[in-house]
Formats: structure tokens, C-alpha cells, sequence
């Protein structure tokens, strides 16, 4: 390589490339034109089993949060599974058909309202020609939150998810799930302390089912929301002043709850709720006095209980 006063003399972009190894093309003899390619994914045959489940998992998508909370409309990134059955004389699906879908969807304007989402499945189902799709979305949810004393306001965030299983013939049956981050003050350390208590940020996982064929409540977002935070210790702030500090952390002190309190609490405002059919409520502490984590976790379907307790009023 020679210089020019400072400069170098480079070679060409393509003596470059092969340079560190490019090569030619080679030039095959199969079929460039897809009307003229074997379609091997369609082909017929005694394949042994059909499929419960096939399609692309871990796929990130743009899709719209909708809430009744400021900010009520925003883009967020989705986390998507989208897979059909497969009949057992299938080889195979097209999955780039599935992006198909999901692309046609947002361009009509995707959002994680309940309605998009079972649209969409259904979508999925017929564009496959297969008797079963399901979809499963998870998405960060960003809400204001304003701080108890100075009011100044920040966004808080909680992970959503919801899953959405069609079958032709069939009505939809829905789930979704609610990440929310507490704070739990420990009983036990109020109690036998002269002073202060031990206190640990806690995740609390709530997920829900509802009836078959009918929908999830718009606002089902903001309502597990409250059923987990109204339960807690306290609520996180984004922003807190020495004066919301203050509030915040004697509402802990008024509030203690072990984690075992937080998934029975958080389950009495499920069961009350209508829409609710079944649930499962996880809780896990990150010990501020320990190097291990407190967990909790409870489970509960209100249609075998009442099979259980067919005599019992108010079951």
C-alpha cells in the first residue's frame, strides 16, 4: 500500500472485499423464480403427529399501549409468539407468513387492545389454514405517577402481557399477566425491633383468565395495577422529594406485609372481581437483610371451587 504525502492509497472497494475474502457468486442450476421452486414446507404426506403448536417466538414488533392513565396512547416495543397447529398431513407452515399478518395488523393501526389481539389470531388461524393459532404479547406499560407530597410527576413502568388461544369453532380463551415492582416492609422486624424495620423492593406477578368467550375489561391493565399496589407496603415513585420520602416511607411502616400477606391480600381483590375466572398470584422479595429471595405464591379457580362446594353459599 503506497502514501500520497499523508494519504493512503486505498484499492478499489471491490479488491477490497476480496481482499479479505470475498468471492464470486457461483452460478447454480436450480430455480430462482419462487413459482418454479419446490414448496417443501406444503407438502402432503403421513407425517406421524399433528403439531399443538408451531410459528417464531422472540419476535420484537412496534404495537400500541392503550390505557385510561396518562400517557393513554403510546408506541411501545412487543415481545411476540405467534404459532398455529399443524395437521398431522402438513409438513410444515410458511412462517414468514405469520410476520405477514402481524405487519398487515399494524399497519390497520396494532394495538394491546383486547379486540386487535383476538383479530389478529384469528387472522393467523385462516392465513394458515389451520384449525388452532395462538398469540402471546409481553410490552413494558408506562404510566404517570405522581409523587403523594410535592406532586411532581415521572413515569413508572410495569410489564404486560397477554395471550390470546383460537380454535375455528371455538371461542377465544384469554389470559394476561401484570409485572409490578412494590415495596414490602417485614412484620416481623417491626415487631421485635426497638426501632425501624427491614423493608425490600418486591416483584409481584399476577396473572388472570378470563371467562370463555368473553373479553377482558379495557381497563384490565390498571386494574391489576391497583389490586397489587393497593395491597403493598407502598407503591414506587419515580421521583420523591424529602417530603414525599418521608410519606412514603411511614405508609411503609403503617402497611408491614410478609409476602405470604401480599399474594392472599392481592387474591381476596381478584375473587371479587367479575371478570376474573381464574388466577395466579407470585411474590418475590429481594432480602435487604439476606442473600436469598422470599417468595409466595398462590393458586385459584373459582369454577372448581364452586364444582367442590356445590352446597355452599357464597362460594
Amino acid at each position: 500500500m503506497n502514501k500520497k504525502g499523508d494519504s493512503l492509497l486505498l484499492p478499489s472497494k471491490h479488491e477490497r472485499l476480496q481482499l479479505f475474502g470475498t468471492v464470486d457468486p457461483v452460478k447454480g442450476k436450480k430455480p430462482v423464480v419462487k413459482e418454479e421452486m419446490q414448496d417443501i414446507q406444503n407438502s402432503r404426506n403421513d407425517f406421524l403427529f399433528e403439531l399443538e403448536q408451531v410459528g417464531i417466538d422472540n419476535l420484537k414488533y412496534p404495537i400500541e399501549v392503550v390505557s385510561s392513565i396518562t400517557p393513554q396512547r403510546f408506541s411501545s416495543i412487543g415481545n411476540f409468539r405467534l404459532s398455529t397447529s399443524l395437521e398431522r398431513e402438513n409438513k410444515g407452515i410458511n412462517m414468514s407468513r405469520l410476520i405477514e399478518q402481524l405487519q398487515n395488523s399494524r399497519e390497520l393501526g396494532l394495538s394491546d387492545k383486547i379486540p386487535d389481539l383476538i383479530e389478529l389470531t384469528k387472522r393467523l388461524s385462516k392465513r394458515m389454514d389451520q384449525r388452532k393459532a395462538e398469540l402471546k404479547v409481553s410490552y413494558p406499560w408506562f404510566y404517570e405517577r405522581q409523587a403523594p407530597v410535592s406532586g411532581l410527576m415521572g413515569l413508572s413502568h410495569s410489564q404486560a402481557s397477554v395471550t390470546v388461544k383460537w380454535e375455528t369453532g371455538n371461542v377465544a380463551v384469554l389470559k394476561a399477566q401484570l409485572e409490578i415492582q412494590i415495596t414490602t416492609l417485614c412484620p416481623c422486624s417491626k415487631e421485635i425491633s426497638e426501632y425501624s424495620a427491614h423493608n425490600q423492593r418486591g416483584l409481584l406477578r399476577i396473572e388472570v383468565e378470563g371467562y370463555d368467550g368473553e373479553s377482558l375489561p379495557e381497563q384490565w391493565k390498571e386494574e391489576l395495577l391497583e389490586a397489587a399496589e393497593s395491597n403493598a407496603s407502598s407503591c414506587l415513585h419515580p421521583i420523591l422529594k424529602r417530603p414525599d420520602e418521608k410519606h412514603v416511607t411511614e405508609h411503609a411502616y403503617e402497611n408491614p406485609r410478609f409476602v405470604e400477606d401480599i399474594v392472599r391480600l392481592v387474591a381476596a381483590d381478584l375473587y371479587e372481581k367479575d371478570w376474573v375466572r381464574n388466577f395466579s398470584i407470585d411474590c418475590r422479595n429481594e432480602e435487604s437483610i439476606h442473600q436469598h429471595d422470599a417468595v409466595a405464591r398462590i393458586v385459584f379457580d373459582k369454577l372448581k371451587q364452586i364444582k367442590v362446594y356445590p352446597d355452599t353459599e357464597n362460594v
